[in-house]
């Protein structure tokens, strides 16, 4: 497969995954606002952008692990929050501008998704000026919900035609490592809030986990659990570990390793070593250093993705410019 379409197949995976997730994380945001009518507007919104590696004037020294940072000056309010994480067509990270990127690399890789993949996209990315609209009449809430239908739409079609192929295991990979650091940040609401609000139980709704964790837990609710379960669960897809798990698969059937002793690729080596640190941990040590987990999680996700770079895809250098003698 050449490297420009896995590139562009990698990054679908995580720019569809990164508009969903951040669609999920803002909801949560704004129903905490809600939730708790004492919660400070500024501090909660810094809090927020803190989490998802936006810098601020007065703290120059905050950057994204991923490296799309951005930097921001005035006073922070939860509409303009909205604005430069959900509705920023210029911001990668944003909702809208994720689905943007999304569509144009995948129309840099058209041969290689099926057409009814691109049709999603495409009919998606037209659609997003309507349904911006429709947020001043419905709220972002009902923006937020139409963005994880159309993502939900994408992923199905993305896991039913499409070959199980080296295409799709860059696409399932990059995927895979969005949705272990949008989790991270996900969890890192609760734990920059104080653990107060959100509450485990408005995390686990956002993630989709909240019926599952029901059944598993026969209907307790309770901190420790809710923590094990969205870090730890091997069988809940969405769970941090779960997805490790995917992304360390994908790697070693992208290079089949037939050495007699440890990995081939630094990729392996980093999520290999990140998926045992948290598989090995009890809950209740879990719960004690979660920040830290949360935040070498974070530092995973920008580790494994530049050295997935590396290895898979195109390196261009800088064109130098040598002044040559006239004759």
């Amino acid at each position: 497969m050449l490297s420009r379409i896995a590139e562009s197949l990698y990054w679908i995976g995580r720019y569809v995954e990164r508009a969903e997730d951040t669609a999920r994380i803002l909801d949560v945001h704004l129903h905490r606002m809600l939730a708790d009518p004492w919660v400070d507007e500024q501090t909660a919104c810094r809090s927020l952008l803190g989490v998802m590696g936006v810098s601020l004037a007065e703290s120059p020294g905050a950057s994204d692990p991923r490296g799309e940072a951005t930097s921001i000056e005035g006073p922070v309010s939860a509409a303009r929050v909205v604005g430069l994480l959900g509705l920023d067509e210029h911001n990668p990270s944003s909702v809208v501008g994720a689905l943007a990127a999304a569509r144009e690399n995948a129309r840099g890789a058209r041969e290689t998704v099926s057409s009814e993949m691109w049709e999603t996209l495409n009919a998606t990315w037209h659609g997003l000026p309507d349904a911006r609209r429709r947020v001043e009449q419905q709220g972002v809430h009902a923006f937020f919900r139409w963005v994880r239908e159309r993502c939900s739409v994408l992923a199905g079609l993305t896991d039913a035609t499409m070959s199980r192929d080296e295409g799709w295991l860059f696409l399932v990979l990059g995927r895979s490592v969005e949705r272990v650091d949008m989790t991270a940040r996900l969890l890192s609401t609760h734990v920059r809030a104080g653990g107060s609000i959100p509450s485990w139980l408005t995390l686990l709704r956002s993630c989709g986990a909240w019926e599952t964790y029901l059944r598993t837990y026969r209907g307790s609710l309770d901190d420790r659990h809710a923590a094990e379960f969205l870090l730890l669960d091997r069988l809940f897809p969405r769970s941090v570990f779960a997805a490790l798990s995917t992304a360390e698969s994908c790697l070693a059937e992208l290079e089949p390793d037939h050495s007699r002793a440890g990995v081939t690729t630094d990729a392996q080596r980093i999520v290999g070593r990140s998926r045992t640190n948290l598989e090995f941990r009890g809950a209740d040590e879990l719960m004690a250093d979660l920040g830290s987990v949360l935040a070498g999680l974070e530092r995973t996700c920008s580790q494994v993705n530049d050295a997935v770079s590396r290895r898979y895809f195109r390196q261009t250098s800088a064109v130098l410019w040598v002044s040559e003698a006239v004759a």
